[in-house]
């Protein structure tokens, strides 16, 4: 025998089913089960985030490549250290946009992998390009390893197959970047065609995150 209150509950759950809104008591169910774009802000917040990191990865690129053609000075020192503490800072807002999801698990672990990378490039440059190309493969393998895993759970939003793409061939470009340093003429070039293709996949995947979001 169902009891008045519980029958209540039902007919609520009807109309907003009908109506396609859910009351507050349930809300809280599904900002925790499921990374939802209309949920808090997230998407759209993780959509701002991705184009600041597309504006980001071009301007740091031209500068690359326009201050160390003649090798590692001052300011290619600058450059290579701010690029992974930049990834460091946009994954602090990516964790509190995310507060509450599955993957902010994912994102603390890559905030503690570009820190570390932070360090060691900047101990590495130093030493000169190729200590540096070393240090930034292997930090362009676990990150894009870690970027993979958070896309392929955040999936059900939509707009991530670029980020999965684009973890993928982090891993890839890593290991060239380890092969590259002990080639003849070491330079920062392929580094910074590796930024300028991280920045298209974070663009197309904010115009996917914005389709996906009017789609719902």
């Amino acid at each position: 025998m169902t009891l008045p209150r519980e029958a209540a509950m039902l007919r609520e759950i009807e109309r907003s089913v009908s109506s396609g809104r859910f009351p507050a008591a349930f809300e809280g169910i599904l900002v925790t089960s499921v990374d939802s774009p209309a949920v808090g802000g997230f998407a759209p917040a993780l959509r701002r985030l991705y184009f600041v990191r597309f504006a980001f990865a071009i301007v740091w690129a031209v500068l690359v490549f326009l201050t160390t053609k003649s090798g590692l000075g001052p300011a290619g020192i600058v450059l290579v250290v701010v690029y992974p503490l930049f990834d460091v800072g946009s994954a602090i807002v990516d964790a509190r946009s995310a507060k509450g999801s599955k993957s902010v698990r994912g994102l603390y672990v890559n905030m503690a992998i570009s820190l570390l990378a932070t360090i060691g490039i900047g101990v590495a440059a130093a030493s000169g390009i190729p200590a540096v190309l070393r240090v930034w493969g292997a930090w362009a393998i676990v990150a894009g390893l870690v970027q993979l895993i958070v896309a392929l759970v955040r999936r059900r939003m939509g707009g991530q197959w670029p980020m999965i793409l684009s973890g993928g061939i982090s891993v890839l470009a890593g290991a060239n970047f380890i092969l590259g340093a002990s080639g003849a003429k070491p330079s920062l070039t392929n580094v910074a065609g590796y930024a300028v293709l991280g920045g298209i996949f974070f663009l197309v995947s904010a115009i996917r995150l914005g389709r996906a979001a009017k789609g719902k």
